[in-house]
């Protein structure tokens, strides 16, 4: 499975919930603080948790492990 990437930030309990279920589906992650940097900031800031995969594909909150799944197979 390829890497993905978590745009996330600190005390965002709808993030923990997207870790939860990346966790549970054992994807491998990477979480990014998008406090960190202003163009994230702008980009994700209203629609975190967002999952990227390496081909620049984005899976946007709201999303279940069905969903997750799908997103993985496509």
């Amino acid at each position: 499975m390829k890497p993905l990437t978590l745009y996330t930030t600190p005390g965002c309990h709808l993030c923990e919930h997207a870790e939860a279920i990346l966790d549970a589906a054992q994807c491998s992650f990477t979480s990014v603080d998008i406090a960190e940097d202003l163009t994230l900031l702008e980009r994700y800031g209203v629609r975190i948790p967002v999952i990227k995969d390496t081909t620049g594909r984005e899976l946007g909150w709201p999303f279940d492990t069905a969903q997750l799944k799908a997103f993985l197979a496509g």
